[in-house]
This record gives structure tokens, sequence and C-alpha cells, in this order.
């Protein structure tokens, strides 16, 4: 046995349970890197051969299913993620925390609501890393759950969250996938860094090791830790790729990254820039001890397209992340 395959057998085995996947037998399939390479836009997901079975959502070789500690919030959707890297390629950790993968490789996340016989594949998004940067690509699944295909244009869905709110879900168009994504005018992916990352994983799928200090905690374990270690890390998920410098919200002033230590770029008695209507009849970003009276959770709370944050990617609001963020305010000391 080949150590790649070592490697790909240790590391899809011990998430393939937690995150849903059938990795029951051994996958045969070969990702087409002429697809991910390609200057063309395949038209099929299957045309890239990501999966030994799409529909069951079971990996190619070298197809790596990972989770995140703290995932970013999308209406209830189940996200199946998976990672390829080319053979013979390296990945390493950037300074900031972000895996820097080869080109050649791709991250692949696929939407899902239901469960069981029930689960409906919605989309999958990938990320091709080729010779000119990053691409980012939506592609909708049919009502047969048997192929998705490329949406360029995005599209509207109706459908019913786990929390029974009937939404009108939004595959994001090709340019929409630049908001979260873009960063000093590039694409970039903003998901797997170390930090929010198993460090069992990286280990056994690239070899990489980083510091347990400062990794984010598991979502589900967040009323074990402390409010301020889960408030922190659900803001850099499902904020701070927006809100933080060379993003599409820098002109906020707020930078809300997990190794952003001041509190004024954290929002802590900081006036609003930007915010619009946005901010209500509030004054401040963050108000110490007083949740109700600041601006972050005010927009966290709302379904106002033009009060809502993120303006993006949800069209409900998350009563645990919320939660999470009410109980880290409450309890940072009143000047």
């Amino acid at each position: 046995m080949t150590r790649g395959l070592a490697l790909f057998l240790i590391a899809s085995a011990s998430l393939a349970g937690a995150i849903g996947v059938r990795a029951t037998t051994l996958p045969m399939h070969q990702v087409s890197d002429a697809a991910v390479l390609s200057e063309k836009l395949p038209r099929l997901l299957s045309d890239f051969q990501f999966f030994e079975d799409g529909p069951a959502q079971v990996p190619a070789y070298r197809v790596l299913p990972y989770r995140l500690n703290t995932p970013l919030y999308s209406d209830g959707a189940e996200k199946l993620r998976f990672v390829y890297v080319p053979l013979g390629e390296e990945t390493s950790i950037g300074e900031d925390g972000l895996l820097q993968f080869p080109v050649g490789s791709a991250l692949i996340k696929t939407f899902a609501f239901g469960a069981g016989e029930g689960r409906r594949l919605i989309e999958t998004r990938v990320l091709l890393h080729r010779a000119d940067g990053w691409l980012a690509l939506p592609y909708l699944w049919n009502e047969e759950q048997t192929e998705a295909r490329l949406a360029v244009a995005g599209a509207r869905i109706d459908l019913t969250t786990p929390k029974g709110e009937a939404i009108s879900y939004r595959v994001p168009n090709k340019n929409q996938c630049k908001e979260c994504h873009g960063l000093d005018g590039a694409v970039t992916p903003i998901g797997p860094k170390a930090r929010n990352l198993p460090a069992g994983w990286l280990d056994a799928s690239f070899g990489l090791s980083h510091e347990e200090a400062g990794v984010m905690p598991l979502w589900e374990e967040r009323q074990s830790a402390s409010a301020e270690a889960a408030a922190r890390a659900y803001l850099d998920v499902n904020c701070a790729h927006c809100h933080r410098p060379g993003a599409t919200a820098s002109n906020s002033g707020l930078d809300l990254r997990w190794e952003q230590d001041d509190p004024h770029a954290l929002g802590i008695m900081k006036r609003p820039v930007a915010a619009g209507r946005g901010a209500g009849s509030h004054l401040y970003d963050v108000v110490p001890g007083k949740p109700g009276e600041s601006i972050l959770l005010h927009r966290m709370l709302s379904n106002d397209p033009g009060v809502a944050m993120p303006e993006l990617g949800k069209a409900t609001v998350d009563e645990e992340g919320t939660e999470a963020v009410r109980r880290w305010i409450e309890g940072l000391p009143e000047s």
C-alpha cells in the first residue's frame, strides 16, 4: 500500500462517520486533473470525477473529507466538505493559518437539507486552484439527485430548514462567490485554516502539525468553552471573511478575525462607519455588558435585507450563533 493511499484511508475513516459520508468501499475513480486545470468551465460536476458516487457523496481517490471545528451557518444546511491535492504536491500552513494548497487542488463543499433517505443535495460549490489563481464555481443538483450542473447565474430554491422555516434558498451566481471569497482583489479560500481544523486530520492528511493553543472550539462543545472563545470563533468564521483589511467590508473598520486582539477593531465602543440604517438607534458596534445596545448583535438578529448580517449566505437568524455572541458581550467588563 502506498503512503498516499494509507493517508487517504486514515483521514477518510476518521471523519467519514462524523460528517455522514458513506466511505464503505475502496475508491477507484481518479480525479480529472485536466478538468481542474482547464481554462474551460466544466458543465457537470461529474466532469471533475471528485466522487466515486456523487449522489451518496462518496469521495474518489485522494479526495479527503474534512470538517471545521466551528462551521459557517447556512440556514441549518448540512455541509459535506472535501479537499483534493494532486499526487506529489505539498500543502503548507500560511502566516494567517490558512492552508496553502498547490496549483491543481480543489475544495469541494456540498449543501444538503434533510436526513437519511430524505436528504436532498442542493448545490456543490467548488474552488479550483488554477495557474492564474482560484476560481469559484457553483453546481446545482437536479431533482433526480443524479447530477449537478454548472449554475453560472445562480438559482433560487424553495425549501424548508431543519427548524421548519420556509425559505427561498439562494445558490450564488459565479460573481457573488467573490463577495465572500475576495481578498485584495483575488479569490481565495476562507474555511480551511489550521486553527479551525482537527489537529489529527491535518497530521494524517498532510503531515502538518499546529499548536493546540489557540485552536477554535468545537461548535457542539461551545458551552464548555469560554464565552469569548465560542463567540470569537463564530465571528471569525461567519463574519471575518468580509470584515477584515483587504476584504469587501473593510470600510466598516471592523476586523473580526480570530487573531485580532485590539478591542476597537473588534467593535468594542466603536462608532459605526458605514452601517447606514443598519445601526438602528444604536451608537456603538459592541457595548460591553449590553448586548441589546450593540449594533453587531442587532444586525445578526435581523432578517431585514437592509439590516441583516451577514448579507449573503443565509435567510434565517442563527439562534445558536446569536446566543454565543450575546454571552460574550454580556461578559465584557463595562468601563
